[in-house]
């Protein structure tokens, strides 16, 4: 028999609150075009997207983070320092260590919280909500600060036509508090590593260590760039409208419920195309509210959920206590899918 105490937490866990942060600076696709041929009408037409914000010197990762988990927090209606853990999901976070996760944890007030980061490309909100369910459910922390958080102006490679225009900047972040009730549904989630070259960084950072210009990349004047984010358009499309399409039922049949019994959807925000696909192959009724957040906030990976959730509740276009779909999905590959209810 074990001698090892049973952990006590909470039935269930449930989204408390929500907050987001988006740079000041708003970039049109005008800017996107002095480094890149195409269009505007290309790129609304391939994308959907009209504008994304860039971030300044001041709006750090850590800067943005706490900028949304303050509001996070008071939307919540508690305190920081009733935060037992912080879970940060970010890819452009450039201290390889310590995590970003305690300085935001130090700085918000919390009590000595758990803090720490997770590269989940963007199914990392997904990832990080499936981990503070857990906390929450298995005792580890009453309320857990999950934030997603991204400045891929820093890995955005300006003269590449087919990423120029797709990432920006910007942090979500929600509280994960005890419920009586399910509030989280189970998470169907996964890996396609197989896949992985389909989206990633141009160069290893060891290889500027070793200071042969020929292996590293060079822009239009011949100086060395900084790494970017790749991708092939055409298979990650494909990818993401087939198989995410099928990751999104499963999640709702995990829930025990069906697309008639949803009010919201919202899926990564990366393209208006995959949105618009995925809406299509699974027949979602014409009451359920689509997140378009990507119109005006392009592709923030790991924020564009909690981002775009915070956008629909602040707009009223979506109201506490709705239903929600959501699925993130990207490089690795990865992806994550749960049906949740908005706080």
């Amino acid at each position: 028999m074990s001698k090892i105490r049973p952990s006590k937490g909470a039935p269930y866990a449930r989204i408390m609150g929500v907050g987001g942060y988006r740079p000041t600076r708003v970039v049109p696709n005008e800017v996107i075009l002095e480094t890149i041929d195409s269009s505007d009408e290309w790129i609304r037409s391939r994308s959907g997207i009209e504008t994304r914000h860039w971030a300044s010197d001041e709006e750090t990762v850590a800067a943005m983070s706490i900028e949304a988990s303050g509001k996070a927090i008071a939307d919540s209606g508690i305190t920081a320092e009733q935060i037992g853990a912080v879970v940060v999901s970010t890819v452009s976070h450039f201290s390889q260590t310590p995590a970003v996760a305690t300085e935001i944890a130090d700085k918000l007030g919390t009590n000595k919280a758990a803090a720490f980061d997770i590269s989940a490309g963007c199914a990392g909100f997904g990832y990080g909500l499936t981990l503070a369910k857990g906390m929450v459910v298995e005792g580890s922390a009453e309320y857990v600060l999950v934030i997603g958080v991204e400045r891929l102006s820093d890995l955005t490679d300006l003269e590449d036509r087919a990423t120029a225009f797709l990432f920006g900047d910007g942090a979500g972040a929600v509280v994960v508090g005890p419920s009586q009730e399910p509030h989280i549904g189970p998470t169907v989630w996964g890996s396609e590593g197989d896949k992985a070259d389909t989206i990633k960084q141009t160069v290893p950072w060891d290889k500027y260590r070793i200071g042969d210009v020929s292996q590293l990349p060079l822009d239009s004047k011949g100086d060395i760039k900084f790494p970017a984010i790749t991708q092939e358009g055409q298979a990650v499309f494909r990818w993401a409208v087939f198989e995410m399409a099928k990751v999104a039922q499963q999640a709702l049949e995990a829930a025990g419920i069906t697309p008639d019994d949803l009010d919201v959807f919202i899926p990564h925000q990366a393209n208006e195309r995959i949105i618009d696909s995925m809406v299509k192959t699974l027949k979602l009724p014409e009451h359920v509210t689509v997140a378009r957040d990507v119109r005006t906030t392009g592709n923030t990976s790991a924020a564009s959920i909690p981002l775009a959730m915070e956008r629909l509740l602040a707009t009223g276009e979506a109201k506490s206590g709705d239903t929600a779909l959501v699925i993130g999905f990207g490089a690795g590959l990865v992806y994550a899918a749960t049906v949740v209810t908005l706080p």
